[in-house]
């Protein structure tokens, strides 16, 4: 039974897309683990052995997309393309609701117990943080590399001096920003 683990990374932040990874190993990867419960030089390091011992399939959503379709749409979008792009038997999502997409199981901390989701948890996370850290060459003043786009207080201080990027999620709208920016 061919299982794809399916997680994703940039739900919440203000900046930034949202990165959706499936992932079949092909291979033993020693180390797995959920992606937030590693340092960045192992999720660097298990990044490259999973890529070299999986089938795996990234999805990106730009601030654009977040903001012209909502957060749920994007996320449906996702499931769908990396259920056509690879062919599993089965298909498990981390979290806790389909998104009303049929033939995809979700489990509640998947990304914490399932080697495949652990591995999607890792390219996901490694290949959103990347793209932060090119975006804070790019804009440095934000603090992209450090907090990447999440509402960090030297991130929301950071917008009430610098207002919006291009990578900025309009329609996310932090109370503390509200009167002022938005």
């Amino acid at each position: 039974m061919i299982l794809c683990g399916i997680d994703e990374a940039g739900r919440g932040p203000l900046a930034g897309p949202l990165c959706f990874a499936g992932c079949i190993l092909t291979g033993e990867v020693k180390g797995l683990n959920d992606s937030k419960k590693l340092t960045e030089a192992k999720r660097d390091a298990l990044f490259d052995e999973v890529v070299q011992n999986s089938i795996y399939h990234i999805v990106w959503h730009s601030a654009k997309e977040i903001d012209e379709l909502g957060i749920s749409a994007c996320i449906k979008r996702s499931l769908i393309e990396i259920k056509s792009v690879i062919s599993a038997d089965r298909y498990l999502f981390d979290g806790n609701s389909r998104f009303g997409v049929n033939g995809l199981e979700t489990m509640v901390k998947a990304d914490a117990q399932v080697t495949e989701v652990m591995a999607a948890s890792i390219l996901a996370k490694v290949s959103r943080d990347r793209f932060m850290i090119k975006m804070d060459i790019k804009y440095p003043q934000y603090g992209f590399a450090k907090h990447k786009g999440y509402g960090t207080a030297a991130h929301i201080e950071a917008i009430r001096v610098y207002g919006l990027s291009e990578i900025h999620r309009e329609s996310y709208k932090p109370k503390s920003l509200q009167p002022s920016l938005f």
